[in-house]
This record gives C-alpha cells, structure tokens and sequence, in this order.
C-alpha cells in the first residue's frame, strides 16, 4: 500500500465537505449542480488514488461508473433546465 496515494486522497476530502455546506445553502440551483459536479470529480479521484495505493484495480472501474452517472446528471440538469427559446426557467422541477 503506497501511503502517498492515500495521503492525497484524503486531501481531497476538505472538497467534498465543502461542498455540503454548498449543497445546503447555495443561492441557486445551478450552484446545487455544480457542486454536484465537484463530488463526481473528486469522488473519481479519490477512487482512483485509492486503487492505485491499495493495488486494487477493481476501484477503476468503479471510478469509471462514477463519471458517467456524473455526466448523465450534467446532461439531465442542462436538459431540463434550458429551454430553446432562451428564456429561462423558474426553477429546477418546473414544467
């Protein structure tokens, strides 16, 4: 087990907690998304650190799941959020 790796995933742990506080009082829903994004990242990144510092290649491809659930999330935002005309909408769950 190399204890560099691990050392700099837990680095990145300070980010995901962070973005709580984000989550819970962010001023708007995109601000919600993004942080959204942040824990895809860095939740990736950590997985990949961790297989690499425990020799455990099976996190890659958890890693791997982790960024297109992350994708998927971004495009379903974006897909309910825009509208073509360019006028915005008033709210994440609005119709």
């Amino acid at each position: 087990m190399s204890p560099i790796h691990t050392i700099f995933a837990l680095l990145l742990l300070p980010a995901i907690a962070a973005g709580m506080f984000r989550i819970l009082k962010g001023p708007s829903t995109v601000d919600r998304m993004m942080t959204a994004q942040l824990f895809g990242t860095c939740g990736v990144a950590i997985l990949l650190l961790l297989s690499k510092g425990m020799a455990n290649p099976v996190l890659i491809d958890i890693a791997l799941v982790f960024a297109l659930l992350s994708a998927l999330a971004t495009i379903t935002f974006v897909r309910r959020t825009w509208h073509p005309s360019g006028k915005k909408r008033h709210g994440f769950l609005h119709r």
